[in-house]
């Protein structure tokens, strides 16, 4: 139940109770070793104190007999209470003021050695401790008794364990109330940022955060935060982009074939069999292949959004995909079309390839004016790609962007010269998707190059191939 109620509280309340805690752990297990500490130490000290005067008594002692001792060894002060030196026959012969005149310990409980640390609980002094050594005199046997004061380390001890005890609760509370004002002033900050998220909208990106002048994990989180609608942001305008562009584009054909169409409800009497085919033929036809060519293209970078593209891993001759895409370059265009190829095979998706290279290549006869120039080429780090031509060339500011969707630069890279916009995105995601990448350079002249460099994973077998096609 206990632990239900404090889930209900804040984070600062939270981090408030586990700081007092910790605080009161620590100041108990602290206060108790202190307290043992102090009072070994002041018992060592008495200790000490007390075999010193047993040894000092008991060397005049055997010198000179209980008679001779120097009466200064007799005094007592705080650590010395009482001071006795017992005759063999159980009498006292020398003792301190304070000291009774029958033994303070049995006789046959000090033994030979010096004795530190004896307890007493029946002496006259209450619960003190002894230290004794017996000695030969000159003239009998003797028993030294010293009886060390332990009331004052004890006052001592609980002293201190008083004064930790009415200090603990102060500085617990001090600490719980700094940590709560502490934590409470980072949950603002980040309060802020929860409210500003929840009143930002999918209608309205462009909100950010607000940033803590503090360089600590507020500001780190708040900053992250910004980077993340940021991008959130970009996605959005970018797939709002991206429908309009794609329904703009679907929009083209389908209504080429509508009005194709109203054009023969509105005047069926000339609907001969000439005109209908003529009609299905030049009309009907390459508007419904463009359709689906797009929708096709629109369906693939779907997938790569939202999974990646999944492409078949098997061996494919890189260098004959090339050749097959140049033959039927060279059977659809009037264009010069060149190639140098060397052999090449490496791990990877032969039909998304294919379509890559057909994109590529189809790109560059576009825009070409006389001359496509191809080359395949192996290389420490992979193999290299380069798709030529001679046409009116992308400035370097526009390299990058028109690897985006429907980006055309530029009337020469209209739709009226067949291009859709989404050729070379298809040829960035599927190279992406076979560890490669794509960079665009200068070409023939002022033309473009289009450069795929993709990675190798198995030797070629030695094969002929052509050095020019």
């Amino acid at each position: 139940m206990a632990r239900r109620r404090t889930a209900d509280w804040g984070i600062s309340a939270r981090s408030a109770f586990v700081a007092a805690t910790v605080v009161f752990v620590a100041l108990g297990i602290a206060g108790a070793g202190l307290a043992a500490i102090l009072y070994r130490t002041m018992l060592s000290g008495v200790d000490s104190a007390a075999a010193t005067r047993v040894s000092e008594i008991t060397t005049q002692v055997a010198a000179r007999g209980a008679a001779g001792l120097d009466p200064v060894l007799l005094a007592t002060d705080q650590r010395i209470v009482a001071v006795q030196v017992v005759a063999g026959d159980g009498s006292v012969v020398r003792r301190s003021p304070s000291a009774p005149d029958t033994p303070l310990v049995a006789l046959d409980e000090v033994g030979d050695g010096m004795r530190v640390g004896m307890p007493e609980p029946f002496s006259p002094f209450g619960r003190i401790r002894f230290s004794a050594q017996t000695v030969v005199g000159p003239d009998d046997r003797y028993t030294v008794v010293v009886g060390e004061g332990t009331a004052t380390i004890a006052s001592t001890v609980w002293a201190v364990v008083v004064a930790l005890a009415i200090a603990a609760p102060v500085v617990i509370l001090v600490s719980g109330v700094a940590t709560y004002v502490l934590v409470h002033r980072s949950m603002r900050s980040v309060d802020d940022i929860r409210s500003r998220v929840a009143d930002i909208t999918t209608s309205d990106l462009a909100d950010r955060v607000p940033v803590p002048d503090s360089r600590d994990e507020i500001a780190a989180l708040a900053v992250t935060m910004n980077e993340m609608l940021a991008r959130i942001q970009a996605g959005h305008e970018a797939q709002k982009r991206f429908v309009g562009d794609a329904s703009h584009e679907l929009r083209s054909p389908l209504t080429t074939i509508i009005s194709a169409l109203e054009v023969v409800v509105a005047h069926p009497e000339v609907l001969s069999a000439d005109v209908a085919g003529d009609l299905v033929t030049t009309t009907l036809m390459p508007e419904a292949l463009r359709m689906k060519v797009l929708i096709d293209d629109l369906l693939l970078l779907a997938r790569a959004d939202e999974r990646g593209l999944d492409i078949a891993r098997e061996d494919v001759d890189l260098d004959d995909l090339v050749a097959g895409q140049l033959k039927r370059l060279r059977r659809e265009t009037a264009l010069e079309v060149r190639g140098d190829l060397e052999p090449v095979r490496l791990t990877g998706d032969p039909a998304a390839l294919s379509r890559a290279l057909r994109n590529l290549l189809d790109n560059a006869a576009r825009h070409a004016v006389s001359r496509v120039a191809v080359s395949v080429r192996r290389g420490p780090d992979g193999v290299r790609v380069e798709v030529a031509d001679d046409g009116p060339g992308i400035p370097p500011r526009d390299r990058d962007r028109v690897f985006d969707r429907f980006v055309r630069l530029d009337s020469d890279r209209s739709r009226g010269a067949g291009g859709s916009g989404l050729g070379l995105a298809i040829v960035r995601e599927i190279v992406a998707a076979h560890g490669g990448r794509v960079s665009i350079g200068d070409g023939i002249g002022t033309g473009a190059s289009v450069t795929v460099q993709l990675p190798l994973t198995d030797e070629p077998e030695p094969r002929s191939s052509e050095a020019s096609r």
